[in-house]
């Protein structure tokens, strides 16, 4: 058990002290919100799709492409939402369903989700983790318009510009290019793959330093009944029972590990900058990211624990 402890800790501690790093930098004023806007715009448009895109393309396909962990993975987070929104009908306000819902399955997938990935199972979680980004990116955009567009009074749902948006999507574009490049076994030029190595490497630092920079410690004391309720189905009851499916269906070992870091992600950010456009209550949504993002500390190295004293990971 201490020896679970302990190989879990050397897993989640390094990806929070970077996010708490970025919290510190921020109060120091040594960066402040246009490094956090310029440098969040540069992981997801650039550093991240290449990280992405040669991930899949170096991973063995054989083991990285695993539809039945896919097939599951997306089809459980369209159920999550389902039983969230439902549990919104039944317990919260009308305005703030949309929000709830959102909070309440929406996981930072690209960046700390990957990074765990990548710290627990090196290659193998970025290629594998890599590739359920991709796919789930997809999921979380068109629910979360459906969801928010429902309990918008201002912004109609057009579901021409969210289809433009989904094929503009750098995330999207560079699993959609990556998996042909692999599967065809193309040799892209060493000094290509060493450019593009030195490029992706910044991603998980400074993605996860703006995560950090964005958060608020004041947002944190002031979280809400619903805010909380948001963060207890983040961090608990979407993770327990995504696992117990998985288990039901015979998924075990890294993929079994991968998943579970994957459904209890702390609140992507994402989901802040959709309640503005929404015009839905941004500060809700700010607050669910700011509880998931330090509670999932906590769950995220208890969960693990568990499944490794289990011998499940």
């Amino acid at each position: 058990m201490l020896a679970a402890f302990t190989h879990t800790l050397e897993i989640t501690l390094p990806v929070f002290l970077m996010v708490f790093l970025g919290l510190g930098l921020k109060r120091l004023g040594w960066i402040d919100a246009a490094f956090i806007n310029t440098a969040s715009s540069l992981v997801f448009r650039v550093t991240m799709p290449t990280l992405l895109f040669l991930s899949i393309i170096q991973a063995d396909l054989d083991s990285a492409l695993q539809p039945r962990l896919i097939l599951y993975f997306v089809g459980f987070t369209l159920a999550s939402f389902g039983l969230a929104w439902l549990w919104a009908i039944w317990r919260h306000p009308y305005v703030e369903r949309g929000i709830f819902t959102q909070g309440a399955c929406r996981a930072n997938n690209g960046i700390v989700g990957l990074a765990l990935a990548a710290s627990q199972y090196g290659d193998y979680g970025l290629s594998v983790g890599g590739i359920m980004a991709g796919a789930v990116i997809v999921v979380y955009n068109v629910v979360s318009v459906i969801v928010l567009s429902v309990y918008s009074q201002d912004v109609p749902t057009d579901l021409r510009s969210l289809a433009r948006n989904l094929a503009k999507n750098p995330l999207i574009l560079s699993v959609v290019l990556a998996i042909p490049v692999a599967l065809l076994g193309l040799d892209l030029p060493a000094w290509l793959l060493t450019s593009g190595g030195y490029l992706g490497s910044m991603s998980l630092p400074l993605g996860l330093i703006c995560i950090g920079g964005t958060l608020s410690v004041t947002a944190f004391k002031r979280g809400s009944t619903i805010a909380l309720d948001a963060s207890l189905w983040k961090l608990v009851w979407v993770p327990l029972l995504g696992v117990l499916g998985a288990l039901a269906l015979g998924i075990r070992g890294p993929a079994l590990g991968i998943l579970f870091l994957f459904l209890g992600s702390p609140g992507a950010a994402a989901s802040f900058v959709m309640a503005k456009a929404f015009k839905a209550n941004d500060k809700l949504a700010a607050n669910i990211i700011v509880i998931t993002t330090f509670g999932s500390m906590f769950s995220l190295s208890l969960g693990l624990i568990v499944l490794k004293w289990l011998g499940l990971v």
